[in-house]
């Protein structure tokens, strides 16, 4: 896939998916990982010694990242977290699929648990096939539906395979 002065490049070591924006004068590459959106310099340096990350992350920095499965198959990227604002965790990632340049995407409410961090690639892993994804319960960008509502919660989680256990979280006043 191509288009005008934007040039996919896969593979590598860290298999990680970039576009690389050129004009005559310069070079540019575009990655979609938590390391390249980190402006603020919190995964430089060793893991070790100091730092937040993996445990502990910023959101920002996990925006636009790429999300694959087991059979290395990209599966988009994530576009919006959305949290309970009783407990303050993340229930959901969105995951666009689909589409191309934005135009035509699906989106996904995946259950937070149903995601992994891969911290060797820098891209979440989600145990779902593209055939699979495509069947998922989604929605586009101008029809969201009602989070919020049990019923809805309760078919997305069973199709992602992993429980609602934020049913009863430990509240905090707003």
């Amino acid at each position: 896939m191509a288009c005008a002065g934007l040039t996919p490049i896969t593979g590598g070591e860290s298999s990680l998916n970039a576009w690389v924006y050129f004009t005559h004068h310069s070079w540019a590459i575009m990655q979609t990982n938590y390391v390249s959106r980190d402006t603020y310099g919190m995964y430089k340096g060793d893991s070790t010694t100091g730092g937040p990350g993996p445990s502990l992350m910023g959101a920002d920095t996990l925006l636009g990242n790429d999300v694959y499965n087991a059979s290395d198959e990209s599966l988009g990227n994530i576009k919006e977290f959305m949290i309970d604002m009783q407990s303050g965790r993340i229930v959901y990632a969105v995951l666009s699929f689909g589409g191309f340049l934005g135009m035509g995407d699906r989106l996904f409410a995946v259950p937070w648990q149903a995601l992994k961090l891969d911290t060797s690639n820098k891209r979440f892993l989600l145990n779902v096939s593209k055939d699979k994804l495509k069947n998922a319960p989604g929605f586009d960008k101008d029809h969201w539906p009602s989070m919020g509502d049990t019923t809805w919660a309760t078919d997305v989680h069973s199709f992602y395979g992993v429980s609602r256990s934020y049913d009863s979280p430990p509240t905090r006043p707003m």
